[in-house]
């Protein structure tokens, strides 16, 4: 049973998630509504993910001289205020400097709630507390796609709810009774020493976010590229969601019984299958596509959290804090870039052409861990870490994981 202190902050939670969950798809779709080409709405998820990267470079010195709640509070106000603006100046560089401003606000929020977690979490119950806010978060991303098609994206309504619901995750945080718990520390970053730990798994988390940033930034884009309206463009990205949802566990599972890298090919192997069928599938029927983004999903969006069992896999004692800042550092530099040239490819070789680039990546990928395998053993299976299912949001959510695998990892 989770803790009733922390339910306020699982609320927040689940409010601010289906706010952001709804805004990146919305901020896509009216973006080529609008007009703006591919390649200008690409460069918006490259900023998003460049504001991500800063904010994971000083987040934790935030919290540490304002606090948890504070920070949230500043950071969910400013989110609101940019959800607004969206609506009020419809013009391409206001957009792109909201975007970045977003991903600012977004990897500092899930910095603060993550790191609330592991602070109120007791030692036997984070696995549970985990599991529950995976469940918080592909409920409230999916319910909120699901409400788009009702609300419109063309005039201010939908931008307007996302302020709502960014503004309403501040009540249950602000009008709990618990305090500001201890402030993350912020853990050196060699990435140099991060990547002699693991290539596989910081070239995965660098694949993982060119591919996947792009199908969740650009994934609209292309949905509306071959005809599908607003509610087509959801049920599209809601199949790859689930998709990779309902996956994640079987595959988690069999990577911890059998060599890992060998489910990491299999995996990344059906992403670029899933791909080229996508590639094929273009002006297809509605039903085909969604059949083809939700094995794209259950095939690519695993590969996160296996990559970063694999990594875990190799660290030593000690290394888990810095190996898990550097791995999302290297998965947020990735995603940066996916989106920019994927909407380039999209622009210039138009539908058919996305899916080809992610399969090419995955293809890529598949070739760099084939090589791996020739210059370094497996590693047995006594000593492999349990896979977890993780989200792509800040390194506190690592350190979580690592606590219910039993790591007693210092904050140093």
């Amino acid at each position: 049973m989770v803790p009733k202190s922390l339910l306020p902050l699982l609320a927040s939670a689940g409010i601010l998630l289906a706010g952001n969950g709804m805004q990146i798809t919305l901020v896509a779709v009216r973006a080529g509504q609008e007009g703006f080409p591919p390649s200008l709405i690409g460069l918006m998820g490259t900023l998003y993910f460049t504001g991500y990267i800063i904010s994971c470079l000083v987040g934790a010195q935030l919290i540490a001289r304002a606090g948890h709640i504070r920070v949230f509070a500043a950071l969910s106000a400013l989110a609101a205020v940019g959800a607004l603006v969206f609506a009020l100046v419809v013009e391409p560089w206001v957009w792109l400097g909201v975007r970045l401003v977003m991903g600012f606000c977004f990897a500092g929020l899930f910095m603060v709630m993550e790191s609330w977690l592991n602070s109120e979490s007791e030692e036997s119950g984070r696995g549970r507390i985990l599991s529950v806010y995976r469940l918080v978060d592909l409920g409230a991303v999916t319910a909120s796609q699901l409400v788009l098609p009702i609300i419109g994206t063309m005039g201010y309504e939908a931008f307007s709810v996302v302020a709502i619901l960014f503004c309403l995750a501040l009540l249950p945080i602000a009008l709990s009774r618990g305090g500001n718990p201890k402030a993350p520390v912020s853990p050196r970053l060699r990435l140099g020493h991060v990547w002699a730990i693991s290539p596989v798994g910081c070239l995965g988390c660098v694949t993982i976010g060119l591919t996947n940033s792009a199908f969740r930034n650009i994934g609209p884009i292309y949905a509306q590229e071959i005809g599908f309206d607003v509610e087509g463009v959801v049920f599209f990205m809601t199949a790859g969601i689930v998709g990779g949802a309902l996956a994640q566990y079987p595959l988690g599972w069999l990577s911890d019984k059998i060599n890992r890298r060998n489910v990491l090919m299999g995996c990344t192997l059906g992403a670029a299958a899933a791909g080229a069928l996508l590639t094929a599938l273009t002006g297809s029927s509605a039903d085909a596509i969604y059949f083809g983004a939700f094995l794209f999903g259950a095939a690519a969006l695993p590969l996160y959290s296996i990559s970063i069992a694999h990594a875990n896999d190799r660290a030593g004692p000690g290394d888990y804090v810095e190996l898990s800042a550097g791995l999302i550092l290297f998965f947020s530099v990735g995603a940066a870039i996916g989106p920019f040239f994927a909407s380039l490819v999209l622009e210039y070789y138009g539908a058919s052409g996305f899916f080809a680039y992610t399969s090419v990546l995955h293809l890529a990928f598949l070739v760099f861990v084939l090589y791996r395998i020739t210059r370094r053993a497996a590693v047995p299976r006594e000593l492999k870490t349990r896979f977890e299912a993780l989200l792509r949001t800040s390194p506190a959510i690592f350190k979580l994981a690592r606590r219910n695998n039993g790591d007693a990892d210092s904050d140093h």
